[in-house]
């Protein structure tokens, strides 16, 4: 994978454990700050098409855009690009006995889902930022 991962900085939004489970519902808690994934198909953004923002449900940091989502048909909201290049952390993720790449939240280092790239999606990076629904908050375009 050309996408390759790099070191993470410190977040700048930080928060006790405590603090994350009173902030968060327990299922964005399990994805958020766990690493959990949402069952296929269920998300709210899976099959959304409305012009906005995605932001991290955690901190509220821009993380995607409407205009980079598609519809891969793969059960959760999928990006062929982030908003801005340092909006996200890639990091190396070897769980499940298989090498993937985790997509974290640059400002808060909450789990977003994962990246995929080469599978032959019409995208301009050739990149699928499959990514959690109850990772993100979709704010409209006006």
């Amino acid at each position: 994978m050309t996408t390759t991962p790099r070191s993470e900085p410190t977040p700048k939004v930080t928060h006790s454990d405590d603090e994350w489970r009173a902030k968060l519902s327990p299922e964005e808690y399990a994805v958020l700050r766990k690493a959990g994934t949402e069952r296929p198909f269920t998300g709210e953004y899976t099959d959304t098409e409305t012009d906005g923002v995605y932001e991290c449900r955690a901190c509220g940091a821009e993380l995607f855009r409407s205009s980079e989502k598609f519809a891969s048909h793969c059960g959760w909201p999928s990006f062929f690009d982030p908003a801005e290049s340092e909006a996200v952390i890639l990091r190396t993720d070897d769980s499940l006995g298989m090498r993937r790449v985790e997509v974290l939240c640059a400002s808060c280092h909450s789990h977003m889902g994962h990246v995929f790239e080469g599978e032959g999606y019409p995208t301009p990076t050739d990149q699928r930022y499959c990514i959690n629904s109850i990772s993100l908050r979709l704010v409209p375009k006006e």
